[in-house]
């Protein structure tokens, strides 16, 4: 499914003395598959702009396009709307109520009148896909560890089988151990599922290592699109709204200020491990000073 924001405008408090303008002329356009990381300082426009997507705000002016339909179009569609975009917003744990694992995720299923076969189906997927063993289905979700509360709720939005996931600082407040965990459950997700994500996150080395796309907001207005290669180079840009490069940009950009003749576009440790190794024994051969 491809997602299309065109020319959208959207004010908090219009009208009053604490007007706003969240979103300024966003253009966008998202297409099957992509795994596309969204970055910027807080109060951005991230939250508005991920809100807009699966219709929980309507846009001022412009719209948001699903396979080329305005989602505002028909008011009886937003249901329908919001299963195929799915939202996990920041501590999605918050949001567990049920007496188990299992019955929580087949919340979302259940109330889409589905078989008792079709959504048993449904769990069981959404579970394994995260990670959550039977051995955990009839537990309390309030027994469970942070990290597993967090897969718990993500599996509540897979059981119903959206066409876009998004996610919204899936990894906040985790330890490190949690996080990692959470990352290696979104890699299965995309390789198994093959769905859109959006992953939205103030770590850019969480963004580094995930997404092939970075869409970077600021004061409302998308300032950089593109690979993570293309936008990590743009440090001083970065910087000048708020933001920063990950670790091994800062190194690469350090090392050529100093004579090294490596890649700008570097941005792991792996990649910048590699051009430094290539970089000094090019100039072992050549006897050149680094």
């Amino acid at each position: 499914m491809q997602i299309e924001v065109k020319d959208l405008n959207f004010y908090y408090n219009r009208g009053t003395v604490f007007e706003k303008k969240a979103l300024d002329n966003i253009n966008l356009q998202i297409d099957k598959g992509e795994f596309v990381g969204l970055i910027g300082q807080t109060g951005s426009g991230k939250s508005t702009l991920i809100q807009h997507l699966n219709a929980l705000l309507a846009p001022e002016s412009g719209a948001v396009l699903l396979d080329g339909a305005d989602i505002h179009a028909d008011k009886t569609m937003l249901k329908n709307v919001r299963r195929r975009v799915g939202l996990v917003f920041q501590y999605p744990e918050h949001q567990l109520f049920e007496s188990s694992v299992y019955k929580d995720v087949a919340f979302g299923p259940e109330n889409m009148g589905l078989s008792d076969i079709d959504v048993d189906t449904r769990v069981k997927d959404a579970l394994r896909i995260v990670g959550l063993g039977e051995d955990l289905h009839e537990k309390s979700p309030f027994e469970l560890s942070g990290g597993q509360k967090r897969r718990a709720a993500i599996a509540g939005v897979l059981a119903m089988r959206p066409d876009v996931l998004i996610l919204d600082e899936p990894t906040a407040g985790l330890d490190p151990r949690g996080r990692e965990d959470i990352f290696d459950k979104i890699q299965n997700m995309r390789n198994e599922l093959g769905i859109t994500i959006i992953f939205v996150s103030h770590s850019m080395e969480d963004i580094a290592r995930l997404v092939s796309r970075i869409v970077v907001i600021n004061d409302g207005r998308i300032i950089l699109d593109g690979t993570p290669a293309e936008v990590f180079k743009h440090i001083e840009l970065l910087e000048c709204n708020g933001l920063s490069a990950p670790q091994p940009s800062y190194l690469v950009n350090a090392l050529n200020n100093r004579g090294f003749d490596l890649p700008d576009d570097i941005y792991t440790i792996d990649a910048a491990h590699n051009a430094i190794v290539t970089n000094l024994r090019a100039a072992q051969r050549t006897g050149a000073a680094v």
